[in-house]
């Protein structure tokens, strides 16, 4: 899947993404700036999310739940300095839980991402619009 949107377009854009045949396991790259917590917000929108939703920068891991009752983790990896913190705080738990797991900055945390999983790339175009693809 592939797609260039606004930002006014991003709750649609979420929308087709989880009706795209997507894991548990989500993993959002790109750059710094890119758009990755706002694309992650549009998709708890979609999940039914009433809480708060905002970057775990210094949490690592914030907890949402759906309007269906499910949990939803956001982990933001940033500020990992090596896999073993992460898995120190028990990261492969939550992986391996069945729950969805957001996962912004995967890159830090290579040899902890369980190999089935969703790759969502996003990218920030010069006009503003914003470029993804979801593999």
């Amino acid at each position: 899947m592939e797609k260039h949107f606004s930002l006014d377009e991003i709750d649609d854009v979420a929308a087709q993404v989880l009706n795209y045949n997507i894991k548990n396991i989500i993993l959002l790259e790109g750059s710094m700036g890119a758009g990755k917590t706002t694309f992650i917000k549009a998709l708890c929108r979609q999940f039914g999310v009433s809480d708060l939703t905002s970057s775990p920068t210094f949490s690592i891991v914030n907890e949402y739940v759906a309007a269906n009752g499910k949990i939803i983790y956001h982990f933001d990896l940033y500020r990992l300095t090596n896999e073993e913190e992460a898995y120190d705080m028990g990261i492969d738990e939550y992986f391996y839980s069945g729950d969805t797991c957001l996962i912004e900055w995967p890159e830090n945390a290579p040899n902890l991402i369980p190999l089935d999983h969703t790759v969502i790339k996003i990218e920030a175009l010069p006009d503003g619009m914003r470029h993804l693809i979801v593999n």
